[in-house]
């Protein structure tokens, strides 16, 4: 009795200790990776490299985790059908579906006839040559966040172009088994999943509807979160019953709730689960990755990683520039998409389950991707040294078309801040003239009929250029920090009878800008988050009047503290104690204002 205890508890507690390391593993190196700029996916492909068979050996048998693991790539896609609700869908539909479906087949195109010419079949180069064209939405969107890129054109194309690959990836998993060598058996031939997923889109909108109105019935968040697993993890298996991949179950459910009132609490229920398990998922790929591959062929891998890249960055540049754009932003676009995708790996073992690869290609083709995608932050290094380089040559592309007439007002920056500044000026009738270093941004306002120059204001022979010396007030409204203060000083030093009102992103920004001499000066989310505030008082039932005194005073003693913290704002240990009796400070003084105003109310 005690051997046959222990020999099934050895196992639980081997598996309760490999999970321990990965998650002890994953805290100690994925954090480094983010914070080097090299995203969290490929710390979690690093740590399981580590660890994996190719590594430390702490983990021998990776197959077993990476099923398990791919339920985080199973609910990832159920989270991506959430968000496709019909409307969005359409409002960009020309990006996803004109720009996503000519990147996603013209680059699929070029790397099938690049498989063909390296001795593949037809239906793996086609096979090979889709999955490669996918790109990595899970480095590509935080990356850009990080970057402050996901505004800007490029950053808009490339989330256009994802969602369209993201949605392709379930029409190629219902498919790639059409390519494969087995024949099908009555219980998976593809007619008998299609016949599923024609049930399922009609009957299953309102059978989920039901269910989780019942479900909401009895208040418990444990129980929703149940509920959502069951209708992921049902439609999963349904889908893999009847022959087609449980991905696309998942997503099926997604879509199918999209526009459900309970979208947002699914998808907060859904989210713990899906971020665990996905890193899971690419901890287990980096552990399955055959990394005796790269030391006995090293110069092939290498090369298809080299070629993959740039077969993707060719011709998607020459795609995006053939429909019109400027080269800068073509070659930002391409260099962001030029990695393979997460769901490659899937797609790989799915084409090596069917026969349409054989292990060792799938092996190879899965090192070169996660190869690519470890390469993506120095392509992205590249870009901005090419930037760089190329605004440092030649003139500034706008200084022929900037007005021969002076304006009042000069405007450094126009962005969603000297956007609405230029939007109220024009509408007064004051002339202004309005500057942006971004040519996409350019581009983009001016097909909205507001006029803007191309230039990069911390240039002075622009601001001359711009008649900055004849104008009354100078905005400053440049989202950078950096760049915004390189302006200031200049036109502080160059054009001191110029009034400058200026925008700052954060308290250091400010402080750096009252340095500088520039008292008029706003943090742009200071006035949102003030009536954020006022409301919130308000919804707590405190009266109006009193919640409009409370934010003011809020409002002076910020302006106070900030004017007292600019002499310290280099020591930090001074900046600390500063602010913690800052906080003491304001409580005292909004409780004087609460008081003041409940004997002023007693008194009438």
């Amino acid at each position: 009795m005690g051997y046959r205890v222990a020999r099934h508890f050895l196992p639980s507690m081997q598996s309760l200790t490999t999970f321990a390391a990965l998650l002890l593993a994953s805290v100690l190196f994925v954090p480094l990776f983010k914070r080097a700029g090299l995203g969290t996916v490929l710390g979690y492909l690093a740590v399981g490299m580590l660890i994996g068979p190719s590594g430390v050996k702490l983990v021998r048998d990776p197959d077993n985790l990476l099923h398990t693991a791919e339920l985080g790539v199973i609910m990832l896609l159920f989270v991506i059908g959430l968000e496709l609700k019909p409307s969005r869908l359409w409002a960009l539909r020309r990006s996803v579906f004109g720009l996503g479906a000519l990147q996603l087949f013209g680059v699929a195109a070029a790397l099938a006839g690049a498989g063909r010419y390296l001795g593949l079949s037809v239906s793996a180069a086609v096979v090979v040559g889709i999955i490669l064209a996918l790109s990595s939405t899970a480095f590509v969107l935080p990356t850009l966040a990080e970057r402050r890129e996901l505004s800007t054109r490029h950053g808009r194309e490339a989330f256009a172009i994802l969602l369209f690959q993201d949605l392709s990836v379930i029409p190629l998993l219902a498919l790639i088994p059409l390519f494969g060598t087995g024949k099908p058996t009555a219980l998976t031939h593809p007619g008998v999943g299609l016949g599923l997923l024609v049930v399922v889109a009609f009957v299953g909108r309102p059978l989920l509807d039901a269910l989780f109105r019942h479900v909401a019935r009895v208040n418990s968040r444990e129980m929703f979160t149940a509920a959502a697993l069951v209708t992921v993890l049902g439609l999963a298996l349904l889908m893999q019953a009847g022959g087609l991949s449980m991905s696309l179950g998942a997503f099926v459910a997604g879509v199918l709730l999209a526009d459900s009132e309970f979208r947002h609490e699914l998808e907060a229920s859904i989210a713990p689960f899906q971020g665990l398990l996905l890193g899971l998922f690419f901890m287990a790929v980096g552990m399955s990755t055959n990394l005796r591959l790269l030391v006995d062929q090293p110069l092939q891998i290498l090369g298809l990683t080299v070629g993959l890249i740039f077969i993707k960055f060719i011709v998607l540049f020459v795609l995006r520039r053939l429909v019109g754009g400027p080269a800068p932003e073509a070659r930002s676009l391409a260099l962001t998409l030029a990695q393979g995708g997460e769901f490659a790996f899937v797609l790989f073992d799915a084409a090596q389950s069917f026969r349409v690869l054989g292990e060792v290609q799938a092996d190879r083709l899965t090192l070169v991707v996660a190869l690519s995608m470890a390469v993506s932050p120095l392509l992205l290094l590249l870009g901005d040294r090419i930037a760089e380089a190329t605004r440092g040559k030649g003139p500034v592309r706008a200084y022929d078309d900037l007005p021969v007439h002076s304006s009042e007002v000069v405007i450094a920056g126009f962005g969603r801040v000297g956007q609405i500044v230029g939007r109220l000026l024009l509408a007064r009738g004051v002339s202004f003239t309005a500057l942006d270093a971004d040519a996409g941004q350019v581009d983009t306002v001016r097909r909205f009929g507001l006029k803007v120059f191309y230039g990069d204001a911390a240039h002075l022979d622009l601001l001359h250029a711009a008649q900055l010396d004849k104008a009354k007030v100078f905005v400053l409204a440049i989202d950078d920090v950096e760049a915004s203060l390189r302006t200031a000083e200049l036109v502080r030093k160059h054009f001191p009878h110029v009034q400058i009102v200026a925008r700052a992103r954060n308290r250091f920004h400010a402080s750096r800008l009252m340095d500088l001499g520039i008292e008029r000066q706003i943090r742009e989310t200071l006035p949102s988050s003030l009536e954020m505030a006022r409301w919130t008082l308000e919804l707590l039932h405190e009266p109006p009047a009193l919640a409009e005194q409370l934010v003011n005073r809020f409002a002076r003693h910020d302006a106070e503290v900030l004017a007292r913290q600019q002499a310290i704002s280099h020591d930090e240990s001074k900046l600390i104690q500063s602010s913690l009796e800052a906080r003491e400070e304001l409580a005292q003084v909004l409780e004087e204002a609460r008081v003041a105003f409940t004997r002023k109310g007693r008194g009438g």
